[in-house]
C-alpha cells in the first residue's frame, strides 16, 4: 500500500477493484457509483468523491478536468504514473461527448516543438481536441 494511504476500507478496496479492472479508460464518479450500486454496495456519492480524491493525491488515480460542462474522468495508474514518461492526450466528440485517451508520438513531438521553438511547456493532461469520433461521423 502507498505510504500516503491512510487506512484501508471495504470501501476502497471496492473502488480499487473497479478502477484496476477499469485500467486504461477513463471513468467518472457517477459511473463508480453506479458500478457499486450494481453490486449491491452500499458506498455513498460522498465517499466515491472522497476516495477518488484520495487516490489522486496518492498519485494511484489521475484526474481529468476537460471542460466546465463535463464531469471529470479518472483514470486508474497504478503505482507508475506514467513512470515511462509517456505523454497522454484527449479527443472529445462534440456529438456524443466520448472522450478518448490517445497515447501518440506525433502530438509529443509537437509538444517539444512548441517548447523548444516557442517557449510554451503544454500540459498534455488538460490538452483536448475536439470534433466527431468515428460513430458519430458514420450517422
Amino acid at each position: 500500500m502507498n505510504s500516503k494511504t491512510k487506512y484501508k476500507t471495504k470501501q476502497r478496496d471496492v473502488l480499487l477493484n473497479f478502477l484496476e479492472n477499469a485500467k486504461g479508460s477513463h471513468v467518472t464518479a457517477g459511473d463508480v457509483c453506479e458500478y457499486c450500486k450494481k453490486q449491491g454496495s452500499s458506498i455513498g456519492q460522498a465517499t466515491v468523491y472522497r476516495q477518488l480524491e484520495a487516490m489522486v493525491d496518492e498519485g494511484i488515480v489521475n484526474k481529468y478536468i476537460i471542460d466546465g460542462n463535463t464531469p471529470a474522468c479518472f483514470e486508474y495508474v497504478g503505482e507508475e504514473v506514467h513512470s515511462d514518461g509517456e505523454m497522454c492526450f484527449h479527443c472529445k466528440c462534440e456529438k456524443c461527448g466520448k472522450l478518448i485517451h490517445m497515447h501518440c508520438d506525433e502530438l509529443v513531438m509537437i509538444r517539444q516543438h512548441l517548447l523548444e521553438h516557442h517557449d510554451f511547456l503544454i500540459n498534455p493532461m488538460r490538452t483536448v481536441f475536439y470534433g466527431l469520433c468515428d460513430e458519430c461521423r458514420e450517422v
